[in-house]
């Protein structure tokens, strides 16, 4: 144990795992990106404790996880006099303060125009950056619906969209019968295509409806895989197997999951 105030400590645990010669050799060889994949894993592994209500102690020890795969690449940049993490913090204090005038400065904001204030304050933080649109800081390496709907918000912040969701109902149905037509001309790169644009037009759906895609798509393959799970312990105890059912058994035990 140690007086040392605990982000200290874990900077002193980081700076000792690295260590050229007494560090542990697994962190050692890791980079920027070898840790890229670890990074992603334990940010949904935050996503599923708290949407599993797992107890807090668990959802504490993930956000640990994660921290550390911040304090993780700040110790790389340190060795290679990039930055350190104190940079980092710095940097992101002096963004939540200039993203916030109505809390940090002296402008009186009502609820109505802070998404306003804040989408002004990117786009003056883009143009520093040379950015010529406000589409180019979304990374190209986020989860497909979670890109697809900032790409959407961006442009509806700008003006472009439907004035109301019906809108989007009738572009759906407008996919639904182009996706149809590449099926019955049996053209694969067409029904790739379509099929593409049928998720693209439910991202936008959902946005409308103030519903994060990625985590609504995740929670119904949650929910599907839940039920799966308990309908093949059905089958099971029925002396059966899943894969001898035709499907109007196998939809009379679904059923009866769904209704249990």
């Amino acid at each position: 144990m140690t007086d040392k105030p605990p982000i200290e400590r874990l900077l002193g645990v980081m700076a000792k795992l690295r260590d050229p010669d007494s560090g542990c050799p697994w962190d050692r060889e890791q980079t920027w990106k070898s840790l890229l994949e670890h990074t992603l894993e334990e940010a949904y592994e935050v996503a599923a404790a708290i949407e599993t209500d797992q107890p807090a102690s668990e959802v504490a020890n993930e956000l640990g996880d994660l921290l550390f795969q911040v304090v993780f690449y700040s110790q790389i940049a340190t060795e290679e006099d990039k930055f350190t993490f104190n940079d980092v913090v710095t940097q992101l204090s002096d963004k939540l303060e200039r993203r916030h005038p109505h809390v940090f400065g002296d402008r009186n904001l009502q609820r109505h125009e802070l998404d306003k204030v804040w989408h002004e304050t990117k786009a003056r933080e883009r143009e520093a950056k040379a950015m010529t649109s406000v589409l180019d800081d979304i990374p190209n390496n986020l989860p497909a619906m979670t890109r697809a709907q900032k790409i959407q918000r961006r442009a509806a912040n700008e003006g472009f969209d439907w004035s109301d969701y019906q809108g989007v109902f009738d572009k759906l149905d407008e996919e639904t019968v182009e996706l149809k037509q590449a099926i019955e001309s049996d053209q694969a790169a067409e029904i790739e295509e379509e099929l593409g644009d049928m998720f693209f037009t439910l991202v936008n759906l959902s946005r409308h409806f103030s519903v994060d895609a990625e985590t609504c798509l995740r929670r119904s393959a949650n929910k599907f895989e839940q039920r799966y799970r308990q309908m093949e312990t059905l089958i099971q105890h029925d002396g059966l197997k899943v894969s001898e059912l035709d499907q109007d058994a196998l939809e009379r035990y679904w059923q009866q999951i769904k209704q249990s």
